[in-house]
Formats: structure tokens, C-alpha cells, sequence
């Protein structure tokens, strides 16, 4: 369909996305198929699966739309299936403009020109979750945004969705050459895209570009309602997920299946879908959570999290950590871990080793704990005159721990066994730190309003990126192209910044006022990035949660130490 117009004499084809590599051409099941006077077209279902895992999908190319329609040879337009074995022999599927924008959004990472989708052979897991988020977006039987089982309280981009599939649909009503103002509108590098597809897959891997010129275009037709009324900050295609009792949401972490963890400031854990979907409506009270801002979570999926504070009769008061199965149920007994010297625990990173790394605040130590949750580090944990309130921790790929003080200027490497410590000026008030999969460190500056970047080899790389929304920054995270992620607590919005590898490290790479300055982050705190790309925010002052769809390139989950590729 072209909006209510049916797209006749359109080829369409059904597809396995290729695994590969990201975007690698697919693989034709049968022969392409012609749609009818109504837009209909039927596909065999006898076709064979390269892999039972295989994401599916279809693609229309050509066409015109509606009998008085002219022939468009640019109309090309994408929806995503699914996984092979999930995906019915007697299924019914819209192909339109609204599939097209939530399939390219949600695959940015695995889509290139030519509608080829693909995924390497380690990363179905992936390329899976990108399948589900595409129809989370959009009723795939519909057509219409949002998907049948969008969760219930919590906010869709509907209208963003609707108007890049207005633009489209402009597009694909017209005579081929009406396509020249979106074709324009979407070009890379002096590159123009060569069909509509492959425009809003422009859109999507670069949605801060020509924002105002796009959002002109969404008034070229009507197709799609409700639309925006004013043009956005940026094209950036983000979900608001709210419920799944978050009250204070601070620390975030991804399992291995995507599900996104969240600890909660005050007295509960949340566990959350990759869609969404709470899995407990009320979170998981109890097991002595309270004011909890550290997660992390470890090769088995179980869940990690700090509490500051205890009831007098556990380790006095001082804190603990809470470790929840991916059922939500505690293997770390009723009353948590306390030894080891935990003293108002507030961050938490888990190596490779299985080695949980622990900040205590509240004396301005490092407790290692190991998976049973027995002291590595002493009775009393790791301490040095370098730790000035600590409140962050990372590890890189040979287990040393990058310590954060929020108090002075420095990050503080420590060794396994506790023996060395070494401090490097990073900016004012560290308050989050991520390692790169080269063990670069990177560093937001809370006070600072910088982030700094610490070599691999010891060296201050900078101690002052400035730019790109960077405000207050709280939370850091690397994706796997090795960019870095920065959550701006004060200034709502995500700041990327290139890797240390690229030419010009820590150039900024998003709009001036960062991506998603209309997505309402308040107090942005927490951030992480799963297996397709998307990238996950906690918002501490509005008890929600924010994913921006495919906006990054997919990293390994659980993360484990430095960030590594799926």
C-alpha cells in the first residue's frame, strides 16, 4: 500500500536476511511475486530457511499507486517479518510507508542500500530484537503505528513515524521526478540515495541532518495521521516506556537476551522486555533494595545492584548488594552480600573474570567481591589517598578497575590485587567512566560539563571535550564502533562523540544540543546499549525509561568488563 492507495504491478519479494555480516545481501527464498489491482500478493509458504533464527522480510519495489498512478521505478518499501520459526505459513503482512520507516529505524545497524539487511554469524540475538522492535512501532497486519502489543503507559513516536512516512509517501504518488526533493533532503556525503528505502535509511543512520528540510517535505501529504506539527530537534525515532514500579531509575544493564534491568533509587528493582514490556508491573520489591544506583549484570544474567543503606541488622547499616536471577528471585540470600567492607556501596562493574568491582562511598574504598559474593580484596576492601568520594567504576580487558572521584579531578587505575594505584587528571568531577574495546577510558566530568579521555597507555588524551549538548554528564557508554554515549543529566539530551581511534577523537558527532533534546530525558542518568543498537536511558526525575531506536552500533551483552562487538 501507498497510504490508502493500493500499489499495483509492484515486485515483491521475500527475503532471509544474511548472517554474514551487518548489511550483507540476503538471500532470495522463490521467485519475486506481482501485487494485484489491490495491492495483494501472496508468497508460497514452502520456502526454506537458511537457519531456523533467519529474520525474514519482504520488499516492494516499484509499482504505481492507485490505478490512475504513474509508474515510480524509486518506490521500494521494507517490512520486517521476523525470526523464520516465529513467523506462521498462513501470516498476513502490510508492506507501506509506516513498515517501511519503523523496519529502517529499527535495522539501521543491519540495513544497507538495496533493501539488503544481514547481521554477522554471532549476533541472530541482535538482529532478532531489531525484528521486534520494528514491530513494536507498527502493526505489521495494520500498517499503522503502533504495534499491536506496544505497552500500555508508555509513549510511541507515532507522529514522528507518521510524518517520514508522509515524506515517502509524497514520494511514491508522484512521477519518479517528485522524488528529487527527498532524494535531496537525504543525501550522504554529495550522495544521492537511489530509491525511497534508501532514503529513510539515510534518515535513520544520520538523523540529525537537514531536519528542517525533511519536516517540510512531511506536509506534501496527508496519508498518515497524527503527524508533527512542528518540525523536531532531530530525527532520532525514541520510545518512552514508563510503569514496571520505576521510582528513581539509576542504573541500567542489558542481559544476554536483551531484557534491559533497572535499579531504582527507591526500594525495588525493574525488569523490562526489549520492547518494553514490564515483565513485573510492579517491579521486584524487597531483598533489601534501598537507594540503589549501581547494576550490573553477569554471564549468567543474574543482576547485581547496590544499596547504600541497610536496616541496622545487616554489615550495620552500611549497605549491600542485591543479586536477582533474570526470574527476579534473590541467589544472594534475603539479606544480600555485606562483606568484604562495604560501606555505602553506590556503583558497580563486573569483569571477565566473573570479579564484581564495588565503590563504597561512604569511606572511599573498592570492594572486589567474587560470584558468591566472598571478599577478593580483604575484609575491609582495596583504599588509597587517591579515592576522593568515588562514585563510578569500570574494568577493562586485562581486569584493572578505573575508578571515578567525584571529589577532585582524577580516575584511578587499580590493579586486580590491589597493589598499585595510579591517578590521571580527567576534568572536573568524574562521575562516569565506560572503557572502549581497545581499553581506552573515557570520563564524564559532572562538574566539569567535559568529558575527558584516558588512553590505554596511561596518557590524558583530553580532559576537556566540549560541545554537542554535553551537560552535567552523568552516564558513559561505548558502542562498537567505539564511540562514545554521554547521558547529560542537566541537559536532556545523549552527546556522541567519535572514538579514540578516528582521526579527530572526541569530535562531536550528534546535533549541537545533542540528539533527543525533545525526547523528554529529565535527570538522563543511566545508559546502556543492546545487541541491535538501540540505546536505553534512564530518567531519574520522570521514573521513565527512553530508548532511541538502533541510534548506536550493537555491543555483547551482559556487558563484561571492555565493551566487545556480538
Amino acid at each position: 500500500m501507498a497510504g490508502a492507495l493500493p500499489l499495483i504491478a509492484a515486485s515483491v519479494q521475500l527475503y532471509a536476511a544474511s548472517s554474514t555480516g551487518n548489511g550483507a545481501a540476503a538471500t532470495a527464498l522463490g521467485a519475486p511475486t506481482i501485487t494485484d489491482a489491490a495491492g495483494a500478493f501472496t508468497i508460497p509458504s514452502t520456502n526454506t530457511c537458511p537457519y531456523s533464527l533467519s529474520v525474514l522480510y519482504v520488499v516492494a519495489r516499484g509499482g504505481r499507486a492507485g490505478a490512475a498512478g504513474a509508474t515510480n521505478a524509486g518506490t521500494v518499501l521494507l517490512a520486517a517479518l521476523g525470526p523464520c520459526n516465529s513467523v506462521p505459513a498462513n501470516a498476513n503482512f502490510v508492506v507501506n510507508e509506516t513498515t517501511s520507516v519503523a523496519s529502517a529505524f529499527a535495522m539501521a545497524q543491519f540495513l544497507s542500500s538495496g533493501g539488503n539487511l544481514g547481521a554477522t554469524a554471532t549476533n541472530f540475538s541482535g538482529i532478532g530484537l531489531a525484528a521486534a522492535t520494528a514491530a513494536n512501532l507498527v502493526n505489521l497486519t495494520t500498517g499503522n503505528a503502533p504495534g499491536a502489543n506496544f505497552p500500555a503507559n508508555s509513549v510511541a513516536p507515532v507522529a514522528r513515524l507518521n510524518a517520514l512516512a508522509n515524506a515517502m509517501n509524497a514520494c511514491i504518488v508522484a512521477s519518479a521526478s517528485g522524488c528529487a526533493p527527498l532524494y535531496a533532503a537525504t543525501a550522504v556525503g554529495g550522495s544521492l540515495p537511489a530509491n525511497t528505502l534508501d532514503a529513510v535509511m539515510n534518515i535513520a543512520k544520520h538523523p540529525g541532518g537537514n531536519v528542517g528540510a525533511l519536516f517540510a517535505l512531511t506536509a506534501a501529504s496527508s496519508a498518515y495521521a497524527p503527524t508533527l506539527s512542528a518540525a523536531p530537534s532531530d530525527w532520532t525515532m525514541f520510545v518512552t516506556y514508563a510503569g514496571g514500579g520505576m521510582n528513581g531509575p539509576a542504573g541500567v544493564g542489558i542481559d544476554s537476551a536483551g531484557n534491559v534491568h533497572v535499579a531504582n533509587y527507591f526500594d525495588s528493582a525493574s525488569y523490562f522486555s526489549n520492547t518494553g514490556a514490564p515483565a513485573f508491573p510492579n517491579g521486584i520489591p524487597g531483598n533489601n533494595l534501598h537507594e540503589s544506583f549501581g547494576l550490573a549484570i553477569d554471564q549468567s544474567d543474574n543482576t547485581w545492584i547496590t544499596n547504600e543503606q541497610t536496616p541496622s541488622s545487616v554489615n550495620a547499616g552500611l549497605g549491600s548488594v542485591t543479586v536477582l536471577n533474570s526470574a527476579g528471585q534473590t541467589v544472594a540470600g534475603p539479606s544480600g552480600y555485606a562483606m568484604g567492607g562495604l560501606n555505602f556501596p553506590l556503583s558497580i562493574a563486573i569483569d571477565s573474570s566473573a570479579t564484581s568491582w564495588i565503590v563504597d562511598y561512604g569511606n572511599s574504598h573498592l570492594t572486589l567481591l567474587d560470584q558468591s559474593g566472598n571478599p577478593r580484596s580483604g575484609t575491609t576492601g582495596y583504599t588509597t589517598p587517591q579515592f576522593a568520594f568515588p562514585v563510578a567504576i569500570a574494568v577493562d580487558s586485562h581486569c584493572y578497575g578505573f575508578v571515578a572521584n567525584q571529589g577532585g579531578n582524577t580516575v584511578t587505575r587499580v590493579t586486580p590485587d590491589g597493589s598499585n594505584f595510579s591517578s590521571f587528571v580527567t576534568g572536573s568531577g568524574p562521575s562516569g567512566v565506560a572503557v572502549d574495546s581497545a581499553d581506552n577510558v573515557w570520563v564524564a566530568n559532572y562538574y566539569g560539563n567535559t568529558v575527558g579521555l584516558l588512553s590505554s597507555a596511561g596518557q590524558i588524551v583530553s580532559s576537556g571535550y566540549t560541545g554537542g549538548g554535553i551537560s552535567q554528564p552523568q552516564g558513559v557508554a561505548i558502542d562498537g564502533a567505539n564511540n562514545a554515549w554521554i547521558a547529560n543529566y542537566r541537559g536532556s539530551s545523549l552527546t556522541e562523540l567519535a572514538g579514540a581511534a578516528s582521526t579527530l577523537p572526541g569530535t562531536v558527532l550528534s546535533p549541537a544540543s545533542g540528539y533527543g533534546s525533545d525526547a523528554g530525558l529529565l535527570e538522563a542518568f543511566g545508559i546502556a546499549i543492546d545487541a541491535s543498537g538501540d540505546v536505553w536511558v534512564t530518567n531519574f526525575g520522570s521514573n521513565t525509561l527512553t530508548e532511541f531506536v538502533g541510534l548506536a552500533v550493537p555491543v555483547r551483552t551482559p556487558l563484561l568488563g571492555a565493551v566487545a562487538i556480538p
